[in-house]
């Protein structure tokens, strides 16, 4: 077999299209409008047209207790955003009960401002086109529950730090108008999320995209290139309930919490590194594609396959049931790694049990337990899966394997990756899994190998985040 040296050209397109800087410098353009007190701001504010940027000298900004700093019935254009800007990052910090409320805008970016607030800061239904950047969230630990609360359609959120909550709470969540509607094309990229210590069961995850009542609901939003360290708040830290979202290039390291489609359909749950915490990826619902994730030294469980307390979650559902667990059905789990945790592959034993799910070309390599611990399945297709160490099979059916050392190496990110003479090379055998590239950024191509990895000899493109990469400083 001839071996590959991957062009990278479907990777670099798709950082390329992750925007770029929010300019922090103190150089004034002709639009500027510096101000350095809250009633500066507000006039600055009411007062302001499409392309301006309105600079906050810095310092502490104590908003008194029943006032806000009211952004309404402004806005900006796609082309000319009206940006509100720290003059350094960080340098502007906003203290009191609440900072900016929005209220009927577009197109308004908030950038590199310090929130110390102690109520939750809303981006509510009727505004669209908000961006926060370069921000660092740090709300009274004895304040709201939620720090942000999103409502409004084609939100960006990005390079923004949310750390050090100790309470039960979320740093993000995402609603959308009216009891079951979602919030559309939401985008969270290059955030870092860290120190959630809450020690509840529940209640304390630093992203929720929806509700049990909005689950049916589609919400196309897109969570990318994100870093978690010690999110300990919940077993869920990117908690999904809601249909038609997208979790890929993600970081969890040192976190309770894992990925979890615990409500809706047809998400895709796709390169994305955990880490050295305690779960890993767990999913109920339909039509899930679970692909290319690395799942390695987690102390709970790696990968879930869900059984529910019904078969599928509909309109015409209590509130109580659709609370409940939905079955997984028809999920396509397909070129993942699972490497060294204690828990591998395992599935759950509610009333309903999965059905129609594809685990393809996928690697399970430990050393104690079982490498799968499903319960009772109906019509799962089980194919061309490696596995290898001292850890048992398990109920995987005899034909849905191999056993075989693949010769992993580790590179210098911490990574096990495949060698040369892996036999992983080129044995993935799903036809239709249509998946274009590794988890590296590396091209699959026509002969894919199994598990996350596609053995190439050039440096890999992407991988596990590092506090460099996101926050208000990433490039």
């Amino acid at each position: 077999m001839q071996r590959r040296t991957f062009l990278r050209s479907t990777a670099v397109a798709a950082l390329a299209a992750v925007p770029l800087t929010t300019s922090l410098s103190g150089s004034a353009s002709a639009a500027d409008i510096p101000v350095a007190t809250l009633a500066q701001l507000q006039s600055a504010i009411n007062s302001a047209a499409p392309g301006d940027r309105i600079v906050v000298a810095d310092g502490t900004y104590t908003v008194p207790s029943g006032s806000a700093i009211n952004i309404t019935g402004k806005n900006g254009t796609a082309a000319a955003q009206i940006t509100i800007v720290s003059k350094t990052r960080g340098g502007a910090v906003l203290r009191g009960e609440r900072g900016f409320v929005l209220s009927g805008s577009s197109n308004i970016t908030l950038s590199g401002f310090s929130f110390r607030q102690s109520t939750t800061m809303e981006i509510p239904a009727n505004c669209s086109a908000i961006r926060l950047t370069r921000n660092d969230f740090q709300l009274a630990d004895t304040g709201d529950p939620y720090w942000l609360a999103v409502r409004a359609d084609d939100t960006k959120i990005d390079r923004n730090h949310f750390h050090d909550k100790t309470t039960a709470g979320i740093f993000i969540v995402v609603d959308g108008s009216g009891p079951t509607a979602m919030a559309q094309n939401l985008h969270i990229f290059r955030n870092h999320f860290s120190d959630h210590s809450f020690t509840g069961a529940n209640g304390g995850e630093p992203i929720r995209l929806g509700v049990s009542s909005r689950a049916l609901s589609g919400a196309h939003a897109v969570v990318e290139y994100n870093l978690f360290e010690r999110c300990d708040g919940d077993p869920e830290a990117i908690s999904v309930k809601s249909s038609d979202n997208t979790i890929r290039y993600n970081t969890i390291r040192d976190s309770r919490g894992g990925i979890v489609l615990r409500h809706g359909n047809r998400s895709v749950v796709e390169s994305n590194h955990l880490i050295g915490g305690t779960d890993g990826v767990r999913i109920y619902g339909n039509d899930h594609r679970i692909v290319n994730n690395y799942l390695s030294g987690l102390s709970g469980r790696a990968l879930v396959i869900g059984s529910g307390t019904t078969r599928d979650h509909n309109s015409g559902e209590t509130e109580d049931e659709r609370r409940g667990n939905d079955a997984c059905d028809r999920a396509v789990i397909v070129h993942n790694s699972l490497i060294n945790n204690t828990g591998m592959l395992s599935g759950e034993t509610r009333a309903y049990e999965p059905q129609g799910v594809t685990v393809a070309d996928n690697l399970l390599v430990g050393d104690s337990g079982s490498l799968v611990a499903m319960g009772a399945t109906s019509g799962f297709t089980w194919q061309t899966n490696l596995l290898w160490g001292a850890a048992g099979n398990g109920n995987i059916p005899s034909g849905g394997f191999t056993r075989a050392d693949p010769l992993l190496s580790q590179g210098a990110d911490g990574v096990l990756r495949l060698s040369s003479g892996s036999p992983a090379i080129g044995a993935a055998t799903l036809s239709g899994a249509a998946v274009a590239e590794d988890i590296d950024g590396d091209r699959r191509g026509s002969v894919r190998d199994i598990g996350a990895d596609e053995y190439a000899t050039t440096p890999a493109l992407r991988h596990p985040l590092t506090a460099a990469d996101v926050g208000p400083n990433a490039a």
